[in-house]
């Protein structure tokens, strides 16, 4: 069996960081060493000394759009999942609004069967609920898929589920955890039809923000709670946005009790309305980037725990996909090859610790979709394991961009950190700009 041992580095897991090593054989976390290495772990395998390096988990990012099948000018499992390794992320999990649709159990075998042919990381696919799917949902093996995506608001075009009866049986009858695109269709459409009124259809991306607002995202959350309390359904709404939603969260109580959950995204906690002027349609998401008061509650929330991971929504288009007004630019941007660098970014300014970055990425995602042995340094675990030079400055440009897209927002900003090596079940994926081809990530088991 292949041995590897990672020692001397500066592990940080579960809420401590100290110095040891970590012994992987085969696929799997052999035994976890504090301090000095024992003699007999030295024998044999390879041997990498990390030394002034952080170890963490790999990240889990429980929402990405990987774009195939059907839309794959813009990225695919095999391009985006090269991006994810390069960027510390060993975990993904796809939405289901491809084309066609995830909303069979034909296109999720489909699906599945192309990340085994393709993805570097491990992967796994939502299902998507529909306004007439229940039959299929019914069918789905729930250690297979993260849960049941379905689109309230109308980001989505025909994913969108707007039928109340469907909504009362989903809820009540699915059985497994459901996630939410929340926005409320009825106040964008009531906002856009206001300020096109005023200022005609070539509202420029300033006025994005003020369609799409507060009132359209606080609706639709509070009103998915309502349903999911009076149902005892398992609800994890996605990329939270606004200061508000933070009133239907809870975190008196331990993730594994949450009965509601909240993610967060990196953008939402990076930029706000102040930075459209220097981005523009780059940093058009749905929902919105808002305002500042509501970065700061974002990242409150996630220090206090009222929100428990923090993932990308990684979004892929081409720049030309872009253009136009702020009714006319696609919604979306890649993110998952810049999200663990970022957020330590954000924790090296003061906003968060490095140990929670590590809570919020890896050990929480695991915990709250009940991923079998994943998300953490702990023996007979997958060793899913991210080498990080903590000083390490790095200018992000189109020369070392993964996304098949060939863009970033953080294009010209210098992070601090540098992902140096990515394994995925014990395999070495990513070596310092190097991705090993051969590498294929393995389907994700789900806990019931």
């Amino acid at each position: 069996m292949k041995q590897l041992l990672i020692k001397n580095a500066q592990i940080i897991n579960e809420g401590r960081t100290y110095t040891g090593s970590v012994l992987v054989k085969g696929d799997k976390i052999a035994a976890v060493y504090e301090g000095a290495v024992p003699p007999e772990a030295m024998g044999g395998g390879q041997v990498i000394d990390a030394t002034g390096k952080w170890l963490i988990p790999g990240a889990i990012d429980d929402q990405v759009h990987f774009r195939e099948p059907g839309v794959t000018h813009k990225g695919d499992i095999s391009s985006e999942s090269r991006a994810a390794v390069a960027g510390g992320v060993t975990t993904f999990m796809d939405m289901p609004n491809t084309n066609p649709q995830t909303t069979t159990l034909a296109e999720l075998e489909w699906k599945l069967n192309r990340g085994a042919e393709t993805s570097a990381a491990n992967y796994s696919f939502f299902f998507g609920g529909t306004n007439d799917n229940m039959d299929e949902i019914r069918k789905v093996d729930p250690t297979r898929i993260p849960g049941l995506k379905l689109f309230l608001g109308s980001s989505t075009g025909n994913m969108l589920v707007d039928n109340p009866a469907t909504l009362e049986t989903i809820f009540g009858e699915a059985g497994m955890l459901i996630a939410i695109h929340a926005e409320k269709e009825e106040v964008i459409k009531r906002n856009k039809a206001h300020y096109v009124a005023l200022h005609g259809e070539e509202l420029d991306i300033t006025f994005h923000s003020k369609i799409r607002d507060e009132e359209a995202c606080y609706e639709s959350s509070a009103e998915a709670v309502a349903l999911a309390k009076r149902l005892n359904t398992r609800l994890h709404i996605l990329h939270l946005s606004t200061a508000k939603e933070m009133e239907l969260l809870d975190n008196s109580l331990p993730l594994s009790e949450k009965q509601i959950t909240g993610e967060v995204c990196v953008h939402h906690l990076w930029f706000t309305d102040a930075d459209y002027a220097t981005y523009g349609n780059r940093i058009k998401w749905n929902p919105s980037v808002k305002t500042l008061a509501d970065r700061e509650a974002l990242i409150e929330a996630v220090n206090n725990n009222k929100i428990d991971i923090v993932a990308t929504d990684h979004a892929p288009h081409l720049l030309s996909e872009k253009e136009g007004s702020c009714l006319k630019a696609a919604s979306g941007g890649p993110l998952v090859q810049h999200s663990v660098v970022a957020m330590l970014e954000l924790a090296k300014q003061g906003r968060f610790t490095v140990e929670k970055v590590v809570e919020k990425m890896a050990h929480m995602p695991a915990e709250l979709f009940k991923i079998d042995r994943r998300g953490y340094i702990r023996p007979g675990y997958y060793a899913d394991l991210v080498l990080i030079d903590p000083e390490a400055n790095w200018t992000v440009g189109k020369e070392n961009i993964l996304y098949k897209c060939g863009w970033s927002p953080f294009e010209g900003y210098t992070f601090h950190h540098k992902v140096l090596r990515t394994f995925v079940n014990g395999q070495q994926v990513y070596n310092n700009g190097v991705i090993d081809d051969s590498i294929r990530g393995t389907e994700v088991a789900y806990l019931v």
